[in-house]
């Protein structure tokens, strides 16, 4: 029995977090400072960018991998990347304001900043805004909206989401998520190690080793979004639970466990609709793989290709791009078994069976282009040499995102 009910909500629909939104002048007009906290000290799970070159919040995060954080402050228009030791003071500092400010250690600050690489921080106006939103602290949809606008970029909407879950023994929680996230995007968060910053909340109560399971969640949802195959220095996602909720630990909890997979899948979809530029989502789904590990590459090889990405855009039913990925991914198939199936709206269209095309007609090929004129587009592909599989989203490959891209520091 599916016991995950979707509310109206935010970060702070779970018990025992305020949120707040505010200008502070890295922007010239929106907010672009936001301010988390919880009113325990909350268990900490942190996925970070692979990325070898890292920026200073994130450089600073890992070196101190903090159990347990109380507040986490985030500001857009400066990612705080490629700024030296400058930019490590200026992370550091923005940890000990916000600490001054709630009467907290430092250590128990985490710190995500995005937006424009190579240009230091404003610390006056930083400081500014941290005194700001520490005062306007608060529960509810309107501080979770400010927050939510706070962090946004070239994001076009807000990315949230807020679920309530009957654990297994008997305790209801909640489990609440804001992102953003729009362009330079192919995360690979790894736990212990356009950006996307994600924040998760909940008032269950999970121990330090839900750690790995949380690494499995991203390696599921997160790290199977891709806009553009660009890796950020700053993607970060932080999951804090302060266990408000009471019950016993939920790091196995079915129940939990499901409600966590949905509110971050639904993130994910969200940040891959929302790519700079796109006009439709796109869903790849690879069954029948060897492994885990081979349905994973598939997937990121179809939606990260440029000509399928731009097959999409123009409803072009030219099957031969999504294949032409699979054959390069080094993945295992057999191709006198595969089947391809392209789906969209209402519409499902087999396009491909044992190695063959199964339209040949003009007729038929309009089918497969009406299929594709949709919002979302889903392609499933079955490898058919074993029985994994994997989901993954990204966007079509439009116009808009080069002219965005090309102005972007202007």
């Amino acid at each position: 029995m599916n016991t995950v009910e979707i509310i109206d909500g935010g970060v702070t629909t779970p018990h025992g977090f305020k949120a707040a939104g505010v200008h502070s002048g890295v922007k010239y007009r929106s907010l672009d400072l936001g301010l988390l906290y919880s009113d325990v000290p909350a268990t900490a799970c942190v996925g970070y960018t692979s990325n070898n070159v890292k920026a200073a919040p994130v450089q600073v995060m890992m070196a101190e991998n903090s159990p347990k954080l109380s507040a986490v402050v985030v500001n857009s228009g400066n990612a705080n990347a490629l700024t030296g030791h400058r930019g490590i003071e200026d992370a550091i500092t923005m940890k000990e304001s916000v600490a001054a400010e709630l009467n907290l250690d430092p250590k128990k600050v985490g710190v995500m900043s995005t937006g424009l690489i190579g240009r230091f921080m404003d610390m006056h106006k930083i400081k500014y805004g941290i005194n700001k939103a520490a005062k306007q602290l608060d529960v509810g949809r309107e501080a979770d909206d400010r927050l939510a606008e706070a962090i946004m970029t070239t994001d076009t909407v807000k990315k949230e989401c807020a679920v309530r879950v009957r654990l297994s023994d008997g305790t209801l929680a909640y489990i609440g998520a804001v992102s953003k996230g729009s362009g330079m995007i192919e995360p690979h968060l790894k736990v212990l190690h356009g950006t996307t910053l994600s924040l998760v909340t909940t008032d269950a109560n999970v121990s330090l080793g839900f750690r790995e399971k949380w690494q499995e969640i991203l390696d599921d949802t997160m790290n199977m979004v891709s806009v553009d195959g660009d890796q950020s220095t700053n993607d970060t996602c932080i999951f804090l639970a302060n266990g408000l909720s009471g019950g016993a630990y939920a790091d196995e909890d079915p129940e939990f466990i499901s409600a966590l997979q949905f509110v971050m899948k639904r993130i994910a979809r969200s940040i891959a609709m929302d790519g700079e530029g796109a006009s439709k989502l796109i869903e790849v789904q690879v069954n029948g793989a060897e492994s885990k590990e081979d349905a994973r590459v598939v997937v990121k090889a179809i939606i990260n290709s440029p000509l399928v990405k731009t097959a999409i855009f123009g409803s072009d039913p030219n099957y031969g791009r999504i294949m032409m990925a699979l054959g390069e991914s080094g993945a295992k198939f057999d191709i006198e078994r595969c089947r391809l199936i392209i789906k969209g709206g209402e519409m499902e269209v087999p396009i491909l069976e044992g190695g063959s095309p199964v339209f040949q007609e003009e007729r038929s090929v309009e089918v497969v282009r009406m299929a594709m004129d949709n919002k979302e587009v889903k392609i499933i592909l079955n490898l058919a040499v074993g029985d994994h599989s994997a989901t993954g989203w990204g966007c079509d490959l439009t116009y808009d995102y080069v002219r965005i891209n090309a102005e972007y520091s202007t």
